[in-house]
């Protein structure tokens, strides 16, 4: 069953003003250490951080609160698998949120997708409840 979704569109130029404008300030803030090592690394740098800004945007509307009920910018981040799949985290108010959402039986699973086409970068997240597989009896 889908519990939430959330999708964000943010613009590349704006990320990097902003990043021009107020470093590592705006960097720390918003980014944890392992997405701004990621970022750093990569040749278009402001995307890969709008990317992720928009995903933590569609993160908070996904749980249904936004960002202006608590939950902070590094209650959520995005990593990546060995393919390349992004994978969303949540720590902080944003699993207390995702816990409260999640069914009792069921256990949340966030479905991520990020995508940029300069000067855009858009997000959607879904979060999906799934039953858990029961235990088989003990005879």
């Amino acid at each position: 069953m889908i519990l939430g979704i959330g999708t964000d569109l943010a613009n590349i130029d704006r990320i990097q003003g902003t990043l021009d404008r107020f470093g590592d300030r705006f960097r720390n803030r918003v980014f944890t250490e392992t997405e701004q090592r990621k970022a750093e690394r990569r040749h278009d740098t402001a995307g890969t951080y709008a990317k992720r800004w928009a995903a933590k945007e569609a993160c908070s509307k996904a749980l249904g609160t936004g960002l202006a009920m608590g939950i902070a910018w590094k209650d959520m981040s995005v990593t990546n698998l060995r393919t390349g799949q992004p994978v969303m985290h949540v720590t902080g108010w944003a699993a207390d949120r995702l816990k409260e959402m999640t069914p009792e039986g069921h256990e949340a699973i966030i479905h991520v997708t990020l995508t940029d086409d300069h000067p855009w970068a858009q997000a959607f997240v879904v979060i999906e409840a799934r039953p858990m597989e029961e235990a088989p009896a003990q005879p």
